[in-house]
């Protein structure tokens, strides 16, 4: 289980500094244009969102742009179509449900009931990523394991 843990941490631990920088710097500027929660906890999730995907897919066309590399292919449409596959595979469900209702009412709520914007916001991704991260990871081994085969 350790081992497990440290592949998971080197997989979504850059991804989570990059997705936390990003939701406080979105939400704070939505929320000193708009002044409106709601915008506010969209433009946190979408921020967030942009940079953890965005940084995930990036390692893994590098990851299997070495690989083609070292069996002397190119890495072309075929290849990153599959990435995304992957990444749709991996992150699907959770993010849908993350996504559309979870993190954006956590994000609404919390800045609220704390009366902080910025502790509600890292509080709201904080508690949104512990239901994130349990359908995440189940698929992310699925995914891994229907690959090797």
């Amino acid at each position: 289980m350790k081992q497990k843990a440290k592949e998971w941490l080197k997989r979504y631990l850059p991804a989570e500094i990059l997705s936390i920088i990003a939701t406080l710097v979105c939400a704070w500027l939505a929320n000193a244009l708009t002044h409106n929660g709601v915008t506010t906890a969209f433009a946190g999730t979408l921020g967030g969102n942009v940079a953890y995907f965005g940084y995930i897919l990036v390692s893994d066309i590098f990851i299997s742009a070495n690989k083609c590399k070292a069996t002397a292919q190119q890495y072309g449409w075929k290849n990153f179509l599959l990435n995304i596959k992957a990444l749709a595979l991996e992150f699907g469900v959770a993010e849908v449900f993350d996504s559309l209702l979870i993190r954006p009412a956590l994000m609404y709520y919390l800045p609220i009931w704390t009366g902080d914007l910025s502790l509600g916001i890292i509080m709201a991704k904080l508690l949104a990523d512990v239901t994130f991260y349990i359908p995440a990871i189940i698929s992310y081994e699925l995914a891994k394991k229907h690959i090797a085969k």
